[in-house]
């Protein structure tokens, strides 16, 4: 059954609507060009909207209405800035990377990562925006694509991936664009943030998802149960195999392997493991058979294998072939934004039987100060300590341990030292008054007072558009 699809009234856009014959550059389509483009885009599962050069969202398919609008908010002739972020301006004015305006220069299609507000609350959002050009090769609108990126959350949530801070975002933005092929994937990152999580989280977003995925601990074994373990054995191939055991190899046929430490495999199995992976074969110990392996390989390590490469100790052809594709994880000091977030996380969804609690801000603005060595593991096990103490069902900063190397707190409204916050707080930590007056002391641009304060730029012009003075 054939259906109407919202259009933006003429009057919205420039005044002459036509995009098929030569004209300046803010020319928009015809209606009935505009209604035959968004009949195209009915045929896609994606959500697609389509914008004018000024940012209005001329009309929007149906699988965009279905996950992005809402009953009481209208958006055709809105500014998509203020639909998808609730800004007052464009993203690139408020600290973020607008497609837009890379697309004006190039001619070429853009994409991001951004987190929009939807009706289901802030969510991960992969944007591609593409250029809809006119006879004169001028921009006369825009097609934006818009993917929900389920493999992390912008909200609080029991499992997976949990973030909003930039770090963090850039390293979902690499997940997502290798997820779908199948380049090996080297996850780069120091202890406890979270190496499985983002390994799991690039095989749920492949064409493997469906098959297994198969966890291999390359630390702490030894070279021959390191080789049993990968490849299998058969029966009598060494004192107690009493029978053929199937390898993690074989059992990870059709899904994904996961070699997490693969700096501590040791130098000898290097080679057999190099081999696995340039001829995608392998034999079982004490196997004469050749068995070919199908897998999607991702690696992880927190050594520094460059420099391992540069002293031997790793060898340089398996070095390229794993990194083909290195993700930088975060440490958790890096996305201090995020540690409101990861709390409420671990605080809100508790295990059956086990009551939610809640932190005050005093706690909550410590908790931030902290450098976290142990990263996301070493909070989580601050807040699990921290339960056993709160008998009322309130964190508060006696229930937490010392924490080590904790600066003293900032004094934002100081006088004589009005902008010396070096470390991120929590939002609502730094009071009103205190902002204002580091706003009018301060000496330079918002990017830098954002990296004063310890807080990202977006989250700084939020609360500066809060207070009014954005």
């Amino acid at each position: 059954m054939s259906r109407t699809i919202p259009i933006v009234p003429a009057a919205v856009g420039a005044a002459s609507p036509s995009c098929a014959a030569t004209g300046s550059a803010s020319d928009l389509p015809k209606r009935a060009q505009l209604q035959a483009l968004l009949s195209y885009l009915e045929h896609e599962a994606q959500p697609m909207i389509v914008l004018d050069p000024e940012y209005n969202i001329l009309a929007a398919n149906t699988a965009y209405q279905r996950q992005f609008a809402s009953v009481d908010q209208p958006y055709i002739g809105h500014k998509c800035y203020r639909i998808s972020h609730h800004y007052d301006l464009p993203c690139d004015q408020a600290g973020e990377h607008c497609p837009m305006t890379r697309v004006r220069e190039s001619h070429g299609p853009d994409r991001v990562l951004h987190i929009h507000h939807t009706p289901r609350g802030p969510e991960h959002v992969e944007v591609e925006l593409r250029p809809i050009l006119n006879s004169a090769g001028e921009i006369c609108a825009y097609v934006e694509r818009l993917v929900l990126v389920r493999s992390a959350s912008a909200r609080p949530s029991g499992a997976g991936l949990v973030g909003r801070s930039a770090a963090f975002n850039q390293a979902i933005a690499a997940l997502h664009r290798v997820a779908p092929a199948m380049l090996p994937v080297l996850l780069l990152g120091e202890s406890g943030t979270g190496k499985e999580l983002f390994a799991r989280a690039v095989h749920e977003a492949s064409a493997r998802a469906g098959g297994p995925f198969v966890v291999v601990d390359c630390s702490g074994l030894t070279e021959t149960l390191f080789e049993s373990e990968l490849f299998g054995h058969e029966k009598g191939a060494f004192t107690g195999a009493s029978a053929r055991k199937q390898g993690l190899v074989e059992t990870a046929q059709g899904g994904t392997l996961f070699l997490d430490e693969i700096g501590d495999v040791p130098l000898a199995m290097q080679v057999k493991l190099l081999r696995l992976i340039e001829t995608g074969t392998y034999r079982r110990v004490g196997g004469v058979e050749s068995l070919r392996a199908d897998f999607r390989l991702v690696a992880a390590t927190h050594k520094p294998l460059e420099r391992m490469v540069a002293e031997g100790a790793f060898r340089t052809d398996l070095y390229y072939r794993i990194s083909a594709f290195p993700i930088h994880l975060p440490a958790l000091r890096e996305r201090r934004d995020d540690i409101p977030l990861l709390v409420n996380s671990f605080l809100q969804h508790s295990e059956p039987g086990r009551r939610a609690l809640t932190i005050t801000a005093e706690a909550m603005a410590q908790l931030q100060r902290h450098d976290w060595p142990g990263n996301v593991r070493e909070l989580r096990n601050v807040l699990e300590r921290a339960r056993l103490f709160s008998d009322d069902g309130v964190i508060r900063s006696a229930q937490l341990p010392p924490l080590s190397g904790l600066p003293p707190r900032p004094a934002l409204a100081a006088p004589a030292a009005p902008a010396t916050a070096t470390v991120a707080l929590d939002h609502g930590a730094i009071d009103g008054a205190a902002l204002e007056q580091a706003v009018r002391d301060f000496r330079g641009t918002r990017r830098a007072l954002a990296a004063h304060l310890g807080l990202s730029e977006r989250t700084l012009y939020r609360r500066l558009k809060a207070l009014g003075l954005a």
